[in-house]
């Protein structure tokens, strides 16, 4: 019988807790966990320390004499929180605090692609702002804009025109939108063609693929608004071929790994690759050091072997075998406003019971006075499985037309756009 800990508080995490939760016997605590993961896994599976506590989670972890911590966020990962734990002798899964640059600087990032030979968009970072605006002038456009460091998923913007770029570049350097993340820049050329979500498990020196997935960035059906966090994912990929996950495993995967464990830090966590599909081929957007959500929401519903012995034994480097997936949709329900300024405290009707084949995963959700309020942007995460991706999407949709709250937003096109 397995203890482990999880570190975070999203739908992501709830997924992630839940997953471990199916392994017989398993007991499973979640810092600082949620009110929809009470519910799910029990009161008790909820401790108030929270993310940022590295000192207070290493201690629970003792406390529990966990058998392996798995860690939800980036923060915690970019703060250093393996390093903490291995320190301790702690068992824990995830990259080290130099590993995890990769997410925590897209300029380290792109240097290291750089190193590895790993196909991306053409690029230059800028730390002055009046130089990233002459620069912006002259190229071409649509740009991408991205700040350098940790920006919650949102530091990233599609610029259609110099007007747009100008602005951009002044709100993030000048008027600090993401605070210390925006101080550098990096511009990208802009990619077309659909986007791939490619997640692995590494152990230090090899990694084994997760299923492929697509995660709709838009918040609108059609495709359309602003970028978010992902209004939703299909597993797996629509748009993915063996050649292709041959090809970013043999292009990609494999060349991060080399180059990370030859600066003397192995990379043992998640690892994931966005990824573009270009007419030119498969080019990486962004690396990201720990699973993707909402596509976690439905990777690990329709996972069929137990995550928590795989991982354990990624954590000690010895090889792992992940099994089949079946097929399943996740639908996100965010709250009016959402992203720039999401509405709480909205009662949430029907969100019922769960099924073999349907679950609902929160992620922005607080109980008050005998009801389900909204507490965040992406409220809930709602997800089904089936034989095709067809019938993963009907279930989903289907569970999701159960709930309602005061100006839900939700994309009806999740895994057909």
């Amino acid at each position: 019988m397995h203890t482990y800990l999880v570190v975070g508080s999203g739908g992501r995490e709830h997924a992630i807790a839940w997953k471990l939760a199916q392994e017989p016997g398993a007991r499973v605590v979640v810092a600082p966990g949620n009110p929809g993961i009470a519910a799910d896994l029990g009161d008790e599976s909820c401790v108030a320390v929270q993310a940022s506590d590295l000192a207070g989670l290493a201690s629970l972890a003792r406390e529990l004499n966990a058998d392996l911590t798995v860690v939800g966020p980036e923060a915690p990962l970019c703060a250093g929180i393996v390093d903490v734990f291995r320190a301790q002798g702690l068992p824990i899964f995830g990259p080290t605090q130099a590993c995890a640059q990769l997410e925590a600087s897209k300029h380290f990032a792109k240097v290291t692609m750089e190193r590895a030979g790993i196909p991306t968009a053409a690029y230059r970072t800028f730390v002055d702002v009046e130089r990233a605006i002459e620069y912006a002038r002259g190229a071409e456009h649509p740009l991408v804009i991205k700040a350098d460091g940790l920006a919650g998923g949102k530091g990233v913007t599609i610029s259609a025109d110099v007007a747009q770029s100008v602005a951009t570049l002044r709100s993030y350097m000048s008027h600090g939108q993401f605070g210390q993340a925006s101080q550098q820049v990096v511009i990208e050329e802009f990619l077309t063609g659909p986007e791939l979500s490619f997640m692995v498990v590494c152990d230090g020196t090899r990694a084994v693929p997760l299923a492929t997935s697509r995660d709709h960035k838009r918040l609108q059906t059609g495709d359309l608004g602003p970028n978010t966090g992902g209004m939703g994912a299909i597993v797996p990929s629509p748009d993915t071929t063996p050649d292709v996950e041959a090809f970013v495993m043999a292009q990609v995967i494999e060349p991060i790994l080399h180059v990370m464990a030859e600066d003397g830090t192995p990379y043992v966590g998640f690892l994931y690759a966005g990824l573009m599909l270009t007419p030119s081929g498969p080019k990486v957007l962004e690396f990201n050091v720990r699973l993707g959500d909402p596509e976690t929401q439905a990777l690990l519903f329709g996972m069929r072997e137990p995550l928590g012995p795989a991982l354990i034994s990624a954590a000690a480097g010895h090889a792992v075998s992940l099994g089949e997936f079946e097929p399943a949709c996740c639908v996100v329900l965010a709250s009016a406003g959402y992203p720039d300024a999401p509405q709480t405290g909205k009662r949430i009707a029907g969100i019922g019971m769960n099924t073999p084949d349907t679950h609902v995963f929160h992620a922005g959700t607080q109980h008050r006075e005998e009801e389900w309020q909204t507490a965040g942007g992406r409220v809930l995460a709602v997800v089904g499985r089936g034989g095709s991706p067809q019938d993963a999407r009907k279930l989903a949709y289907q569970a999701c037309h159960a709930i309602a709250f005061d100006g839900m937003q939700m994309r009806t096109d999740i895994g057909l756009s």
